[in-house]
């Protein structure tokens, strides 16, 4: 397990820098002067050459670069101040240190990851293993019947519908905000609990499906058969044998699909009013707030390959036979 997790790490650290040189140099090929934007409307010669100065703009696009990973690791000295390490550098439309601002947005956004995947696995496995256990009756029809049409709906379409229905008609619940766990956990559920419901709805669809598929298959296993022949009990048998093993093909998924979370993220809080890393990853595209938009870009780069490295580990762990090292 050890070497695996060292070439892994290796991997993503390499994965991380190529993430950041593509980002940066496709940057500095747009036309405009990112200078531009914090030197304001009534901007002079000399004003824009003092910004140039305080934001690095001055240096050569590979002396910028390099600066930029020095600063990740060592900090780095601007002409407005120091930036301690982690240091992804100064906004260009604001001049807050980016660091600072993403640690800011960070909890909202791995809230909102976290609870939609909690939802959409205990759900989604849920409804498939009494799919695949009542399979052919009223339980499996219904579950597969719903599955069909909730996969069929959007964020953006489903969102306002809930929204319209349990907030502005009705007023059962509030409009979605987030307040900090650590302050108030009753508002900080209540406030995410529609976001987490409509960004989990397509993925509880799909799961829902391939779990009851894989636990059909596994039911079929030869060892599932023999367990039965044994004598043990059939409710011992699912969970034990057939249930186990059809995780190991969810789980491949699951890795695949947690980039695909993240982006809907983005959709989530735009359609919900929500001010986190997806939401500022637009304002920076729209501002075209380069430090800010790679700070996001290497966070979120980053969650997803420790989400990827979570799930090879717990597929080692469901599936013996597998020998990461």
């Amino acid at each position: 397990m050890l070497p695996f997790l060292i070439r892994r790490t290796f991997g993503a650290a390499l994965i991380l820098v190529l993430i950041s040189a593509f980002t940066f140099f496709m940057f500095f090929a747009i036309p405009q002067d990112p200078a531009l934007l914090a030197c304001g409307k009534n901007c002079t010669p000399d004003a824009l050459e003092i910004i140039h100065k305080n934001l690095g703009l001055d240096q050569p696009v590979t002396v910028q670069y390099w600066n930029f990973l020095i600063g990740i690791f060592a900090g780095r000295d601007f002409a407005v101040g120091h930036c301690d390490a982690p240091c992804f550098g100064v906004s260009f439309a604001n001049n807050q240190n980016v660091w600072d601002t993403i640690v800011d947005r960070f909890p909202l956004t791995i809230s909102l990851t976290v609870g939609s995947l909690l939802v959409f696995l205990v759900v989604g496995l849920g409804a498939g293993m009494l799919a695949a256990k009542y399979r052919g009756t009223w339980v499996d029809k219904t579950f597969s019947s719903g599955s069909l049409v909730v996969s069929s709906m959007q964020i953006y379409f489903l969102g306002p519908l809930v929204l319209l229905g349990l907030v502005y008609s009705t007023g059962w619940l509030d409009k979605p905000k987030y307040v900090p766990f650590s302050e108030d956990l009753g508002g900080w559920f209540m406030g995410l609990l529609i976001p987490w419901v409509v960004m989990a709805t397509i993925f509880t669809a799909n799961y829902t499906r391939m779990s009851r598929s894989s636990m059909i298959e596994q039911l079929q296993e030869e060892h599932v058969k023999a367990a039965r022949a044994k004598g043990m009990s059939g409710n011992f048998v699912f969970f034990r044998y057939a249930w186990r093993g059809s995780l190991i093909p969810i789980v491949t998924i699951l890795g695949i699909d947690l980039s695909s979370l993240l982006s809907g993220g983005m959709v989530t809080e735009l359609t919900f009013g929500l001010a986190g890393l997806g939401r500022l990853a637009l304002d920076s595209v729209t501002d075209k707030d380069l430090p800010m938009l790679m700070g996001v870009m290497l966070v979120s780069a980053a969650l997803i390959i420790l989400f990827n490295l979570i799930v090879d580990a717990l597929y080692a762990v469901i599936d013996p036979r597998v020998r990461l090292s």
